[in-house]
């Protein structure tokens, strides 16, 4: 049951050079793989301004022949990512989806408070997650993937906006063991913690890289490579993560 996902986050596309240049780069590097992945992952901030021509954008630059999953972040806006990107009736509520990927629910959830840049995951997602969990079979495994961490990253600028109410997560996951990780995006720094006794990942950025307090006092770093990451799910369940960037050809 081994399973590989690879995870980008934070495309910001705005329809400039620079930001197509760079999420084509990840996707030509993805498509060129002598392994396809089972599915790649994309954690939020699609779109930089939330614009249907973003998205439309975003849509062909994905094109794969692997399944692409998403999830919304703070950059995007719920209609226009329904319409364009989803091909779906444009609608301003939560977008959750469920993926089952060689026997493995992926859940990816809306944790987007439209006009803000912090998280929460409001009633609907939550019933919506427990009664998708609950109708898995009780050895079924899952992983869950939204766009704000929900701890802090130890920088001011992520950590400012990052999940709210993190408590009614880890209730969650106390109440459903066969979670194996949480995935995120949001912060622009590739990472790894644990929340309520999980492993949470946190996705690199494809615009740029945040810089850590202790590399300087500009936030952003727009020299390095775009990055990714590589999930593997054993047949232990035990999940290992390995990070790339993408340099030019």
């Amino acid at each position: 049951m081994t399973l590989l996902l690879a995870q980008i986050s934070d495309l910001h596309l705005d329809g400039t050079d620079r930001a197509t240049r760079r999420a084509t780069r990840v996707m030509d590097y993805l498509r060129a793989l002598p392994r396809p992945v089972d599915a790649l992952l994309v954690t939020g901030d699609i779109a930089d301004h939330g614009e249907e021509a973003e998205y439309e954008q975003a849509a062909a630059i994905l094109a794969a022949p692997f399944p692409v999953l998403t999830c919304p972040g703070n950059h995007d806006v719920r209609p226009a990512y329904r319409k364009a990107l989803l091909r779906r009736p444009p609608g301003p509520g939560p977008v959750n989806q469920v993926h089952h990927i060689a026997g493995t629910a992926i859940l990816m959830c809306d944790s987007t408070i439209p006009g803000h840049d912090e998280g929460r995951l409001d009633p609907e997602t939550l019933a919506w997650m427990h009664a998708t969990l609950d109708g898995l079979a009780p050895d079924a495994p899952a992983l869950i993937a939204f766009h704000q961490p929900p701890v802090e990253l130890h920088h001011p600028l992520p950590d400012s906006a990052r999940l709210q109410e993190p408590e009614a997560l880890a209730a969650l996951l106390h109440a459903h063991p066969q979670v194996v990780a949480v995935l995120t995006g949001h912060a622009h720094t590739a990472a790894a913690s644990t929340f309520a006794g999980r492993p949470l990942i946190v996705g690199p950025a494809v615009t740029w890289t945040l810089r850590l307090p202790w590399e300087g006092d500009r936030p952003a770093d727009r020299e390095q490579p775009p990055g990714l990451a590589f999930h593997i799910l054993d047949d232990d369940l035990r999940l290992t993560t390995h990070y790339r960037v993408v340099l030019p050809a």
